[in-house]
């Protein structure tokens, strides 16, 4: 979109690699500082993170406020008397979306997304992922497997633990401490294994940490023979990768279930069956050739969403009526 002339202003919260990836691609930002974990800090942040959106723009002068689920982004659009555009896919994040929501002109999710929005919702074909992670746009380093110190082909297995913060989360569980153990010991006899980690890891699981820079971990699951994890979002992107995938958690998603249907990636609720299909994936010698073959059966039935985005956007608000009396428009977009 700077390409065709338009301009951005980004603010970006310090939360887990968010800064380093700006930083890493060289993308200005704003930075609006950290958030808090309690519900006092929670509360107090919405203050702080409005006023700084709000200062900054009142600058930049904004035509159009764009936001993955931010109420912040929201309030500011408000108060300046601006449309919000406000992308989401995570269902489970009911707290989330009943923030954003009011303070949202109009809702883009994909069509996976379980439940209705009301009249502010629009869906398209396709997951966010694909927005990085399209074949047109994404292109794997094969420089990443040297540097983990591994041979040509060698092959390798990634585990992803979550930090269990998020509001959503609260409740929910993964892999118990005891079945972490027991996962790397059974990986670690057949092939390699890194693990990614929001939070603490064990003693024992130290040295199994993965040490990259985070821009390159798209890289990484490209290359792996299978993913495991807690972490929705990098099971879809394995699944987009065409990286066999096993999604652990007691939540789902509608991203998760529609790739789960084009067997892309497998969920479970808790441990139970996974070991065994664990097994039966290490054991396969077509795995990989196998996924990138129903990877590209999924990516045929899916638009290209950057170019549905821009479209959108430059179109807005035309663009939201056209999508709601004829969802079919999206079919120009592959």
């Amino acid at each position: 979109m700077q390409g065709r002339g338009h301009e951005f202003l980004i603010t970006a919260r310090e939360k887990e690699v968010s800064h380093q990836l700006l930083n890493s691609f060289k993308i200005p930002f704003y930075d609006r500082g950290k958030g808090s974990n309690n519900i006092f800090g929670k509360i107090l942040y919405v203050l702080k993170a409005d006023r700084d959106i709000y200062k900054v723009s009142k600058t930049h002068k904004p035509d159009l406020f764009l936001s993955f689920a931010s109420p912040y982004a929201g309030h500011v659009a408000a108060l300046m008397g601006k449309s919000h555009i406000s992308f989401t896919d995570t269902e489970n994040a009911r707290l989330g979306i009943i923030s954003f929501s009011s303070f949202a002109d109009c809702i883009i999710t994909p069509d996976s997304f379980r439940g209705r929005l009301g009249k502010k919702h629009v869906s398209f074909r396709g997951f966010m992922e694909l927005c990085y992670l399209h074949p047109k746009y994404f292109t794997s380093e094969k420089s990443v497997v040297s540097e983990l110190g591994l041979a040509a082909k060698e092959p390798y297995v990634l585990l992803r633990f979550v930090s269990w913060n998020a509001n959503h989360d609260i409740g929910q569980s993964g892999i118990p401490y005891n079945e972490k153990l027991e996962l790397v010991r059974r990986i670690s006899k057949k092939m390699r294994v890194f693990i990614s980690s929001e939070g603490h890891l064990p003693d024992e699981l130290l040295k199994y940490r993965i040490n990259i820079s985070p821009e390159k971990i798209h890289s990484i699951l490209a290359y792996a023979s299978l993913y495991l994890g807690e972490g929705a979002t990098m099971a879809s992107e394995s699944a987009i990768l065409g990286t066999p995938a096993i999604y652990i958690n007691s939540l789902t998603a509608g991203t998760i279930e529609a790739q789960q249907r084009y067997g892309l990636l497998f969920s479970y609720r808790n441990i139970n069956g996974v070991f065994d299909r664990l097994e039966e994936l290490l054991n396969n010698p077509l795995l990989k050739n196998t996924f990138e073959r129903k990877r590209d059966r999924m990516l045929e039935d899916q638009i290209d969403v950057n170019s549905f985005m821009v479209w959108f956007i430059e179109n807005y608000p035309d663009s939201a009526r056209i999508m709601k009396n004829d969802s079919s428009y999206q079919e120009r977009f592959r």
